[in-house]
């Protein structure tokens, strides 16, 4: 397919432009029409300049809507094909509406949903993907569709709640560092100066500072650069080394404080679908294979593929998961009673129900907590700064006769 960019009008007289992929100039009119658009003019361009990624983005707003609707079409039991062309014709969103014609088209041209979802990875991430498709696997996508509408809601939540909670200890960062550049690079030396022609021992906290102040003035650029480089290094390794993704995601596991909350968000979302699929009739070999790509992590996603071996050859569920040695105690304990009672589906879910009350409490507490560690901390930095500067001038003062 080529890239066009297009200028139109919709129902209402207004002009829109936008860009979108078509066979030629005939099949982007005809998906125009079906958009509720009638074509002005056009022009083809190159797919870097024209492609789906550089229109605009798809927010998690537009995902909560999309879920949202999705889970009332389908409990209202209006055809899944039906349902997206009228969300098409409702999305404010040209992203967004665009995405959603071309997925009308995949499908109708024989694609189901998570395969149409599939080719638009920059809207749809691979855990979204893969939880469609276990809903459509399980025949519950009503149910799958109210979850990510529920998750992706807290996630929203949870991030605003973030955004405020960061905006003072982010501007305390920000004035602290700014000072401390001062002082480093202009006040310093001023006092080294000074201390010089005195010719007085230093002591060895302001030794520190003179040194922390030349190699930021001499080496200020490495500074800068090298954080930089470990980033782009870093991401480049992660997205063409598998090696390197799985110790990315084992690292990201055992990241003080951090490590343990997302552990529990994979395992709540895993538990969540694995008692969905179960509930749903699918075999528990079938559910830990959809869970290696619902899980979203490469160290959690293997231990789930050798949990699956063990269990094909003759352990139980919990023994094999006890086995692995990377699922918590409450999740083996939980399968341990869903076997003996034959509700797993039900101990699983409330699983599902304990973390996610426990992540919203340790992150409430740890962001409330930042705040003030940080103030400490940089607090502390500023002291010693002072400290280190001014003890020798206090020295020099007393010294002096009147």
């Amino acid at each position: 397919m080529a890239a066009f960019r297009y200028k139109a009008v919709d129902k209402t007289g207004q002009t829109v432009r936008g860009a979108l992929d078509a066979v030629n100039e005939i099949d982007l009119e005809l998906r125009l029409r079906r958009m509720g658009l009638d074509l002005i003019t056009c022009r083809e361009v190159s797919r870097s300049a024209g492609g789906l990624g550089t229109r605009g983005r798809t927010t998690r707003r537009d995902l909560i809507t999309f879920c949202f609707d999705m889970d009332q079409l389908t409990r209202s039991g209006i055809p899944l094909l039906d349902g997206i062309r009228d969300l098409r014709d409702s999305i404010e969103n040209p992203r967004f509406r665009e995405v959603l014609a071309t997925m009308i088209e995949d499908m109708e041209g024989g694609r189901i949903l998570s395969q149409a979802m599939a080719q638009h990875s920059d809207v749809f991430d691979s855990v979204f993907i893969s939880l469609i498709r276990a809903g459509e696997q399980a025949g519950r996508l009503t149910e799958v569709f109210e979850n990510l509408g529920n998750t992706l809601k807290w996630q929203d939540e949870l991030a605003s709640q973030t955004k405020r909670l960061l905006m003072y200890p982010v501007l305390v960062l920000i004035v602290v560092t700014g000072v401390m550049l001062f002082m480093l690079t202009y006040l310093v030396p001023q006092v080294v100066q000074l201390l010089k022609t005195m010719g007085l021992a230093l002591p060895l906290q302001t030794r520190i500072l003179i040194f922390a102040s030349n190699f930021v003035i001499n080496f200020w650029p490495i500074l800068f650069i090298f954080p930089i480089a470990v980033v782009i290094g870093v991401v480049v390794a992660i997205k063409h080394s598998r090696r390197a993704q799985y110790l990315w995601d084992y690292s990201k596991l055992h990241i003080p404080i951090i490590g343990p909350v997302l552990q529990k968000i994979i395992l709540s979302r895993f538990a969540n679908f694995f008692a969905l699929m179960y509930r749903s009739g699918i075999t528990v070999l079938e559910a830990i294979r959809a869970g290696e790509d619902i899980v979203g992590n490469r160290v959690i996603a293997d231990g789930l593929a050798r949990a699956g071996q063990q269990i094909n050859a003759g352990d139980g569920l919990s023994e094999a998961f006890q086995n692995l040695g990377i699922f918590p105690p409450l999740i083996i304990r939980m399968l341990r009673i869903g076997e003996s009672t034959g509700a797993l589906d039900t101990a699983l879910l409330n699983v599902t129900y304990f973390y996610n009350r426990d992540v919203k409490e340790s992150i409430d507490k740890g962001l409330a907590m930042l705040g003030p560690v940080l103030t400490i901390v940089l607090g502390g930095m500023l002291i010693f700064i002072m400290w280190s500067v001014l003890g020798p001038v206090y020295n020099i003062l007393g010294k002096l006769k009147y």
